[in-house]
């Protein structure tokens, strides 16, 4: 790995522009708070693309010095490799021994970017530099550090933050092991395996891929045996086919036409002798039917004599009927006038008319009061049915309101239609404190609020409308919410109420128990007081308890009205009656010079009467007996007439079945002769083999009769439509390419696993390699832990790791380190038994032992603060063993601290604070030791040695 030998800064951070030589193994930088050495080890980290410390960034530096650019110039070192292999210098193929590396960032687009370069030799900056280089991006120019020596592992370290030296010994013993191996570096080794490894995994991959294509060529087979198979079902089912069509089917057609032709002539014969036997009963019949008619006609002229007779006798007692009526009217006038003049009152007619006045007044009063109460039952009728169907009758207003919703098409629903109390005793409490809100409308939709708002301001509706509703919370135990069930979400609000109050026995439990509660019988203590708020039984509202006592008050109250309409009914009557009285006898006055004046009319009326009335009793009898022989006559017409239909009808339906015999004889004659011709015709076309006898009984063993064949021809065909069948020949050559195919793939895939076997044995012998080397770089780092210990006066031991023979074990190895301080036994790296101070020691110890590898002996390191928690001894001996090694050092310090720190340092920089009032900050310091002079001169001021 390479070395830093100077760095030039240009407008970082208040440093307009310095150079500051770093060509010795231990550079110290000191100088207060503040005044610059972290920004001096943050521009290095910059320059070699690693993360600043703390929470900085590289903008934060470009940012201060308010110019639009600034650049960071490093001059490193880059010796010849011991063992140079294919790159003999870490910025091959830069061979020259001294490389600079360059940061440019400027702005860009509103934002601070930054690029990056590599140049052979001692590059100055200059204003013709910039036109001549090539830039590379930060992924690309970390690549190349990396190639250089700048690994992973080792940029963790150098991008440590001030005071966490000490960090390392916190590592756990994998984690320490993969830094050692990274930092050594076993490229290699590791290359070598993971070539052997990739060969065997794609060889691998490879056999599995044949595997699968062996599966899915496996499948192929079998699909082309399947098919094949179904081809060849496909051509038996046709052969099947055309047999039982051209062969089966005709034959036992003529089976079955010979059985047809024998029963058909043997219906033919039994229907021309029932024509026959028919015919002749049909004769017997006819000459029935005439005498039949005749006794009808005769019976008939009967009925119509004795049926004029009883109309004439019938109108002349109805002439008599109608004249004593009119002298009946006639006579009902003087009864009425001899009833008026019966009457004696006893009071004189003024009186009585007053009477008769006030009894008209209180019957009409009486009908007012009447019908007030017929239109209260009436309305307790309509609340009672919607309450004994489930609902209840609401206010006007409210019955109003939500016609208007309605007609504007809002869905929404009533508090009350929602709540259920599901503990009987506790409804008075729950009505109570929810009475206020019982008619509250909630809506379906929140999105009508505003037809629903205007609509209640139009209406003056006096509840509150709620567009806004929510699931009921969680019941707390012991409130009102616990006896209450929502059908539906409510307001937030009312769910509150409902929670926050609490159910007590009584207002000594209340009182108790704090807050708001309220008792079984309504009294409520909220925030401003007490107070009773308790609803009657009858004016319960919500849930089924409400809807039942809603409905007993009803019914009582109807109860009631019914009976007091009967009462005032009978009020009434009473009432009329006496006026109607009363109206009788005022006019009844002049009702004796009436009889008087007509009595001989009267007398003349009564004897007419008398006569006409002797004279109907006489033309009734006769009307009588008139009336009795048209019965009988009539009844005796009917009789004929339903002999004589009878009989005609028989003789219809006689005819007609005399007509279907015909046919039937007809139709079978037909049918014998078609049964001939047609097996005659199919018998010419059959093969003369198949009419064998002993062929025919075969076949009818084999199938039955032409009805199974025909089954089974549409079973057949009904397999053949619905099946997935195969029609092309090719399917055969198919499935026999396929077969050999498969054969030829088995063979390969025997070959490849031989390649296998192979690969796994390589893989082996570069994983005993592998393992070899990595024990041979514990070993080292462990000599060096020793050595340190040694020259730190700490004894130090590391444990070689078990790697095993697999490769999950060597994943799982650690490197265990352990330390003994001033002989006080072992501890481990991260046990917190150790002191800060050792600590330090700890992770100092495995930071330099990882820069002194003998392949590798070079590198540098920053560290912050190494000797904050280290007394003067343990800083003598942090000294020592930093000297011994060959990597440079480049350590920040206070300048505070014991003048020991400054002992193994050849270069000591200093920083100082920028004063107030000037614009950048002053150089640095520097002191160099004697005898190591440097290989250029900076141009910085030097401070006398």
């Amino acid at each position: 790995m390479f070395q830093l030998r100077a760095l030039e800064m240009v407008h970082w951070d208040y440093w307009q522009r310095l150079t500051v030589p770093l060509d010795a193994q231990i550079v110290t930088i000191t100088g207060p708070n503040g005044s610059g050495k972290t920004t001096l080890l943050d521009a290095l980290r910059t320059l070699l693309a690693l993360r600043c410390s703390g929470k900085r960034d590289y903008k934060r530096y470009v940012r201060n010095n308010r110019s639009p650019f600034a650049w960071l110039r490093g001059v490193v070192d880059n010796p010849r490799r011991l063992e140079s292999g294919l790159y003999p210098t870490p910025f091959f193929p830069l061979m020259s021994e001294r490389v600079t590396l360059l940061c440019r960032v400027r702005k860009q687009g509103g934002d601070w970017v930054r690029h990056y370069a590599i140049l052979e030799g001692d590059v100055p900056l200059g204003d013709e530099l910039e036109a001549g280089v090539t830039w590379l991006g930060v992924h690309e120019y970390r690549q190349r550090l990396e190639a250089a020596g700048l690994t992973p592992a080792i940029a963790e370290v150098l991008a440590l933050e001030q005071g966490d030296t000490d960090k390392l010994c916190e590592y756990s013993p994998r984690a320490l092991l993969d830094l050692v191996f990274q930092v050594f570096g076993d490229k290699a080794v590791l290359d070598h395996y993971a070539a052997a490894r990739d060969e065997q995994v794609q060889t691998e991959i490879e056999l599995a891929e044949l595997a699968k294509r062996r599966d899915v060529l496996a499948a192929r087979v079998e699909n082309a045996v399947g098919r094949a198979n179904r081809y060849v079902e496909w051509r038996a089912l046709q052969d099947e086919i055309a047999r039982l069509e051209s062969e089966v089917l005709p034959t036992l057609g003529y089976i079955e036409g010979r059985g047809k032709l024998r029963q058909h002539w043997r219906d033919e014969r039994a229907a021309r002798a029932a024509w026959r036997r028919e015919c002749e009963a049909q004769t017997l019949d006819q000459a029935d039917l005439a005498g039949l008619a005749r006794a009808e006609a005769q019976a008939d002229a009967r009925r119509v004599a004795a049926s004029d007779h009883y109309r004439q006798v019938l109108a002349e007692f109805q002439s008599v009927r109608e004249a004593c009526a009119g002298l009946d009217a006639q006579l009902k006038e003087r009864d009425r006038l001899q009833a008026l003049s019966g009457k004696d009152w006893g009071d004189d007619q003024a009186r009585l008319a007053a009477r008769h006045d006030t009894l008209r007044q209180e019957a009409a009063a009486l009908g007012a009061s009447l019908k007030a109460r017929r239109d209260e039952r009436e309305q307790l009728g309509v609340e009672r049915a919607a309450l004994s169907s489930g609902g209840r009758r609401a206010p006007d207003e409210v019955r109003a309101f939500r016609i208007a919703l309605e007609e504007q098409g809002v869905d929404h629903g009533l508090l009350a239609e929602r709540v259920e109390v599901t503990d009987p005793d506790w409804q008075i409490a729950v009505e109570s404190l929810l009475k206020p809100y019982r008619h509250l409308v909630l809506l379906g939709n929140p999105s009508d609020r505003e037809t629903a708002f205007a609509l209640g301001r139009r209406l003056r509706y006096r509840h509150f409308i709620v567009p806004d509703a929510e699931p009921a919370p969680r019941a707390k135990p012991g409130s009102v919410l616990e006896v209450v069930r929502f059908a539906s979400a409510v307001p937030g609000w009312l769910a509150r109420i409902l929670n926050d109050t609490r159910r007590v026995a009584d207002e000594r439990e209340g009182e108790a128990l704090g807050g708001e509660w309220i008792t079984p019988d309504g009294y409520l203590r909220e925030r401003r007081g007490g107070r009773h708020i308790g609803v009657a039984a009858h004016d319960l509202a919500f849930g089924e308890a409400a809807r039942q006592a809603r409905l007993a008050q009803v019914e009582a109250r109807l109860e009631r009205v019914n009976r007091d309409i009967l009462a005032e009914e009978e009020r009434q009557l009473a009432l009329n009656r006496e006026a109607r009285e009363l109206a009788e006898y005022l006019g009844g006055v002049d009702a004796i010079r009436l009889l008087e004046a007509r009595a001989d009319e009267y007398a003349a009326l009564e004897a007419s009467r008398r006569d006409l009335a002797a004279r109907a009793a006489d033309i009734g009898a006769a009307v009588a007996a008139a009336q009795e022989a048209e019965r009988q006559a009539r009844d005796e017409h009917d009789q004929a007439r339903r002999t004589h239909e009878r009989r005609a009808l028989n003789l219809q339906q006689q005819s007609q079945r005399l007509s279907a015999l015909q046919l039937a004889a007809v139709e079978a004659r037909r049918m014998v002769r078609r049964d001939l011709a047609s097996l005659r015709d199919l018998a010419r076309r059959l093969d003369p083999s198949w009419l064998d006898a002993g062929y025919l009984e075969a076949l009818s063993g084999e199938f039955g009769d032409a009805g199974d064949a025909e089954h089974a021809l549409r079973y057949a065909r009904q397999r053949l439509e619905l099946g997935e069948w195969e029609r092309e020949e090719t399917v055969l050559t198919s499935r026999d390419l396929l077969r050999d195919e498969l054969v030829t793939l088995d063979l390969d895939m025997q070959k490849r696993g031989a390649e296998v076997e192979r690969a796994s044995a390589l893989t082996d012998e570069a994983r005993s390699a592998y393992v070899g080397k990595l024990r041979a770089t514990v070993r080292a780092y462990g000599r060096n832990l020793k050595r340190l210990g040694e020259l730190s006066g700490i004894a130090v031991e590391a444990d070689l790791p078990e790697f095993g023979d697999d490769d999950s074990r060597l994943l799982q190895a650690g490197l265990t380190v352990r330390f003994n301080f001033d002989h006080k036994g072992m501890m481990g790296l991260n046990d917190g038994e150790a002191s800060g101070g050792q600590q330090v020691m700890k992770s100092l110890i495995l930071l330099v032992g990882l820069m002194m590898d003998e392949s590798q002996p070079s590198g540098f390191v920053f560290i912050d603060e190494p000797f904050a928690h280290l007394d003067i001894f343990n800083i003598d001996r942090v000294s020592s063993f930093l000297r011994a090694t060959e990597a440079q050092y480049l350590i920040t310090t206070p300048n505070t601290h014991n003048i020991n720190i400054f002992a193994p340092s050849e270069l000591t920089l200093a920083t100082r604070k920028k004063r107030a009032g000037e614009a950048w900050a002053p150089p640095l310091l520097q002191v160099r030791r004697k005898g190591s002079a440097p290989d250029t001169l900076p141009v910085d001021e030097r401070a006398d040695r």
